[in-house]
């Protein structure tokens, strides 16, 4: 009988609330909604809400972050897959977009993202190869594999 092991991450991340405008949440217009995300040893990131719910557009949100993360984490599968199978990357970029959708009685919620990674490989790579890689790489992503909504991919690869 084979038992499988299990690896267990921590990810510690600390959220402080910077908007109080002296206020505090006394009205709903009396504050800003912006914060700072910050994981020891890195930069802070500025964030905010949605323009749409009072926010800074000119910060990061929680909705543009999630996607960011639906996209690197399928970059870094992709990537890691890619040089164990032999195929050179030497371009990707992801003009990922998701869509949420708001309800009365949901709130908000994402219906699907799709991913779009434009991907440059050596001349002479398996282009075909390169292209299922995309699925075994959305298969192991930690991030779609933690999501209640589908997360599409729709891969260009060409020589570069």
């Amino acid at each position: 009988m084979t038992t499988q092991q299990h690896k267990e991450h921590f990810y510690p991340v600390n959220v402080r609330w910077t908007g109080n405008l002296g206020r505090g949440t006394s009205n709903y217009n009396d504050y800003k909604r912006d914060h700072e995300i910050s994981v020891p040893l890195k930069s802070p990131i500025l964030a905010s809400s949605d323009p749409a719910f009072k926010g800074d557009k000119t910060r990061h949100n929680p909705e543009e972050l999630l996607v960011a993360s639906l996209s690197s984490c399928h970059m870094l599968w992709y990537l890691h897959l890619c040089s164990e199978a032999g195929i050179i990357v030497t371009a990707y970029e992801d003009d990922a977009e998701g869509t949420m959708v708001e309800s009365e009685d949901r709130g908000g919620h994402f219906t699907h993202v799709m991913l779009r990674p434009a991907v440059k490989v050596v001349a002479g790579a398996d282009i075909t190869l390169a292209l299922q890689i995309h699925e075994k790489a959305h298969h192991l992503c930690f991030i779609a594999n933690s999501v209640n909504f589908p997360v599409r991919c729709e891969p260009s690869i060409e020589p570069a």
